[in-house]
């Protein structure tokens, strides 16, 4: 059992919209994991930072998070998964508000068996067999 928790969960926690005291109420599920691509756009929110003092303050949290959460791989069988769900958004009829990281992170969390917590299930919530809990 298990849990994927996207990267905008960790985005509301750094603007305090939400604490991180409250993930434990998600403990039923099992260990929290991130995706490598959550890493990837966590580090990115490090290099994109405004200035330095945001910067240094960002990439401590954020290895704060990598530290504490175990990452799941982009495997082959999450690769798989996800030419799956993104064939199905490439369809002209089919329009959503997710991006390719979003469905890389659905990918991983549906390749692994587990839901993903997340505060924006719009991006989430066309994906077919995904499982989203909201904080």
């Amino acid at each position: 059992m298990g849990i994927v928790i996207d990267t905008n969960v960790f985005i509301d926690i750094e603007n305090g919209r939400y604490n991180s005291e409250e993930l434990a109420k998600f403990s039923q599920f099992g260990n929290s994991f991130i995706s490598a691509i959550t890493v990837a756009e966590l580090y990115l929110g490090i290099h994109l930072a405004k200035d330095d003092a945001t910067k240094i303050k960002r990439e401590v949290f954020v290895e704060s998070i990598i530290n504490a959460i175990p990452t799941l791989a982009f495997t082959e069988d999450v690769a798989k998964v996800y030419s799956r769900i993104y064939s199905i958004f490439l369809k002209p009829r089919i329009k959503t508000g997710s991006n390719a990281h979003d469905l890389q992170i659905a990918a991983t969390a549906l390749a692994y068996g587990y839901p993903v917590l997340t505060s924006n299930v719009d991006d989430f919530k066309k994906i077919p067999g995904i499982e989203i809990l909201k904080p």
